[in-house]
């Protein structure tokens, strides 16, 4: 039996980690432990919010929910949210912190080590078993000294390390060779296991595999985990978007809703709902040439809004208005709902140098970037239809004509009567601030009626399909892993 802590570090970026921890969560769950995810220090713009209102990764937040209690910033202290290719806004303890150079961050790493510590020791004073998470590759060695994530945190934790890799990319065993081989012995000694992930094929052909690594490595193979589909988790990062316009499997006689791949994209798991719908299909696009296939096109979030923004104007603007004039539906979703206005303004610098962007003047509001930053978990209505999101977004918007599309009727648990977004004139273009819009099911069910998209497939919410996947994901766990070794 391995120690009461577990680190689930990999031998690079997207080799299942994420999932791992979560399953893991799930089946000591299942068997009435007491156990929490923990990752010190994210690197994402897919975050979500608490149910007191701060902000957090998403890949813990899922964690928390396969582990049956309610997200906590203390799982996942340090948020980084790229606003470019050198600078991130910070969140600390769930609020921001700050905007930082990747050097001036390196720098503070001290700093911000000791505060992922004391929220580790916030978390195990709670909880029985921590479950931890790592970050890329645990064995970079120009950056072991300073790394605030993996090893550092696994020794802190006292855990004991299970190594991911991934077979789907090949050289898994230079994968699992080559960590060990850039590890000091202290950090080899406290790796009890390997975990292969995304393995194709008859597993039984891979026993020699398995032989080999433990022979090279006197380390066991604690089992092989076959690719998926019947299953969806929430990802991480936005790996699982970055082959755009991929149309080789379109279905002309099947409804498209198309979503446009901004360069800043953030929180596209705010479509995770409609990839689940049975009778359409989505698709991730970043060029305008296939506009007329689609029922609807979605702006999605963003993590630098002038930057896509001007991005989108670029290489959108007279695409998507004479798609609009060709009777297609368009819908923005926070920074994709403050594109589609008449300007964004940014007076202090939020995102960078202060300054004012026109925007694609096909909603009639305006908005001005502000902080604080807005994070809150809302429950909404459409005209009598609820809903259940979160709203993460800094500044204001204003409404010059058209109507509100929502009423919100509370934020972090707190009555009030606001609106939200804009719908215009006909319908065919609308936004909101609302992440999750599309969770539920009475709003999916609306939101269809009002792109004309008459769906003959019963609709699910998302809380529902969420639950079916973590009872899944932890099937599949159990039967490819000695869990008894884990548990």
């Amino acid at each position: 039996m391995m120690k009461k802590n577990i680190a689930v570090l990999g031998t690079g970026s997207d080799v299942g980690k994420s999932i791992i921890a979560a399953a893991i969560c799930r089946s000591l769950a299942d068997r009435g432990v007491k156990v929490a995810p923990f990752k010190s220090q994210n690197m994402s713009n897919n975050s979500g919010i608490t149910p007191e209102g701060l902000e957090m990764g998403r890949a813990q937040i899922v964690q928390a929910e396969a582990a049956r209690i309610a997200p906590h910033v203390n799982m996942n202290p340090i948020l980084l949210k790229p606003t470019g290719e050198k600078q991130s806004q910070v969140i600390l303890n769930g609020k921001v912190h700050g905007n930082h150079t990747a050097m001036d961050y390196h720098r503070n790493k001290g700093f911000y080590f000791k505060k992922a510590c004391k929220a580790f020791d916030r978390l195990e004073q709670i909880y029985d078993r921590i479950i931890l998470e790592g970050a890329g590759s645990c064995a970079e060695v120009n950056l072991m000294p300073n790394d605030i994530v993996n090893f550092a945190m696994a020794e802190y934790a006292d855990a004991d390390v299970i190594l991911a890799a991934d077979i789907h990319r090949g050289g898994v065993f230079a994968q699992i060779i080559g960590t060990l081989e850039c590890l000091p012995q202290k950090y080899r000694d406290m790796i009890k296991g390997f975990v292969i992930n995304r393995f194709r094929g008859d597993i039984a052909l891979f026993k020699d595999g398995v032989d080999w690594i433990e022979k090279q490595t006197q380390k066991k193979v604690l089992g092989v985990l076959p690719w998926y589909t019947h299953f969806k988790i929430d990802a991480e990062d936005s790996v699982e978007i970055e082959e755009c316009n991929n149309f080789k499997h379109f279905d002309i006689d099947m409804p498209a809703i198309g979503i446009i791949r901004l360069p800043h994209i953030a929180n596209f798991t705010d479509f995770h709902s409609l990839s689940k719908t049975k009778g359409i299909q989505t698709i991730f696009f970043d060029k305008p040439d296939h506009l007329s296939k689609f029922k609807a096109v979605i702006i999605p979030g963003s993590k630098n809004t002038r930057a896509d923004l001007e991005w989108l104007k670029n290489n959108f603007k007279e695409p998507l208005k004479k798609y609009y004039q060709s009777q297609g539906h368009i819908f923005g979703i926070c920074g994709g709902y403050q594109m589609l206005g008449e300007f964004v303004d940014d007076p202090d610098g939020l995102e960078g140098i202060p300054g004012k962007t026109n925007a694609l003047n096909l909603l009639p509001v305006q908005t001005v970037l502000k902080a604080p930053k807005t994070t809150t978990l809302s429950d909404f209505q459409w005209k009598g239809a609820k809903g259940k999101g979160y709203e993460i977004h800094m500044g204001y918007t204003n409404l010059n004509a058209g109507v509100s599309l929502l009423e919100i009727n509370s934020r972090n648990s707190l009555h009030c009567t606001d609106t939200d977004g804009c719908i215009f004139e006909d319908g065919r273009v609308a936004g909101t601030y609302i992440h999750g819009f599309f969770d539920s099911s009475q709003i999916l069910s609306k939101w269809f009626e009002m792109i004309k998209l008459d769906m003959k497939h019963p609709l699910d919410d998302m809380l529902n399909l969420k639950e079916k996947d973590y009872s899944l994901l932890k099937e599949h766990l159990e039967a490819h892993i000695d869990i008894s070794e884990i548990c």
